[in-house]
């Protein structure tokens, strides 16, 4: 059975689109529609509700030898107040989750993981925690709220005191009071806009999201649901677990090596090292008419090179693109290629990531 967020009557009485998604019931729209709510995170500003991801916590005097075990990236020299994204790998070098960190203090790590993950996550965590370490999963008593867009700044300004906001990109604050409701506030997000995510107390994140609504009306703030996350996502070349990700590609062939640090130990990382890529993530966008969805098989003249794991059109950017895994070393970026789509060959090229990036 779903769960739903403390959200979910809002959500109702908004007109929102339910579905379910992560284990939970979510809006994948509302009434302004999916290319509405795309175009309004790109041009003014849109609020998410994102409670539903889990929120796992670290701490103790092993906690910093705890995560960079457990974790590919080094979090040795990771300041408070900073945010780092990263991945946990299995014995075999496949994903197990992505994930970003959070350093609320010297040995106090926060953990925020993929929703439809959390318990999975919880479960490989527990079980690689090294001494001197305490772990904690609070993902039911926190909300989590998402306001994304250029306009996202101006809005937040008008209910917290400019010195308490975060300004560079992944970083945080605690402690912040937003119109009188306290938050860790971040400047991240799942969109490649410019915005903020509000963790609070999950018994508060109503007023919150009304409190952000209300003061967001004049700057063209509009509620978006799980559909328009997705594309504009995609339309900024993140990768998303279950789709760019899973337990059977390692973080190298996904194209995140930036995110592993082999200097040190970690879990998967012989056995990333041993198999080697022997595949990669590139984007394609589509010439002419059609639209490239999920698994669907990627040609290079009559030979399957790889097949495609996302795709849609993209309103921002006018156009249809996707992202696949094609063999190592098969197509460079301007080589052309045909997706099958339904027995009909559809012409893309292979362009760079990410297909936007904010100014």
């Amino acid at each position: 059975m779903e769960l739903k967020t403390p959200l979910y009557d809002t959500h109702v009485k908004l007109g929102g689109k339910i579905v379910p998604f992560g284990g939970y019931l979510l809006p994948v729209e509302y009434e302004t529609g999916m290319l509405k709510e795309h175009l309004a995170v790109r041009q003014t500003a849109g609020l998410f509700d994102v409670s539903h991801m889990g929120e796992i916590f670290i701490e103790g005097k092993g906690a910093l030898d705890s995560l960079n075990f457990i974790m590919t990236n080094d979090f040795t020299n990771l300041k408070i107040g900073r945010v780092r994204y990263t991945l946990m790998c299995n014995d075999d070098g496949g994903i197990v989750d992505d994930l970003i960190v959070y350093r609320l203090a010297e040995n106090r790590f926060m953990l925020v993981v993929n929703a439809a993950n959390t318990a999975k996550d919880d479960a490989h965590i527990r079980a690689h925690l090294l001494p001197d370490t305490e772990m904690h999963n609070r993902s039911e008593s926190i909300g989590l709220l998402a306001l994304q867009g250029p306009h996202s700044a101006a809005i937040l300004q008008k209910l917290a005191d400019q010195e308490s906001i975060p300004t560079g990109y992944y970083s945080f604050r605690e402690h912040v009071q937003v119109d009188g409701i306290e938050c860790l506030v971040s400047r991240t997000g799942y969109t490649g806009e410019y915005g903020y995510e509000f963790y609070c107390a999950s018994d508060e994140v109503v007023e919150l999201w009304d409190k952000l609504m209300d003061a967001g009306s004049e700057f063209g703030l509009i509620p978006c649901g799980l559909g328009a996350r997705d594309t504009l996502r995609l339309e900024a070349s993140m990768p998303l677990y279950g789709h760019e990700m899973n337990e059977s590609l390692t973080p190298l062939e996904a194209g995140l090596d930036f995110a592993v640090k082999m200097n040190k130990d970690f879990i998967g990382k012989d056995a990333i090292i041993k198999k080697g890529v022997l595949c990669k993530r590139v984007g394609m966008r589509v010439e002419g008419r059609g639209i490239i969805r999920e698994n669907q098989d990627v040609y290079l003249g009559e030979k399957k090179i790889g097949v495609t794991t996302s795709g849609t059109y993209l309103a921002y950017l006018k156009g249809a693109y996707a992202m696949a895994y094609v063999e190592t070393g098969a197509v460079e970026q301007g080589d052309k290629v045909e997706v099958d789509v339904r027995g009909r060959r559809i012409k893309a090229e292979i362009v760079p990531f990410p297909f936007y990036k904010a100014e």
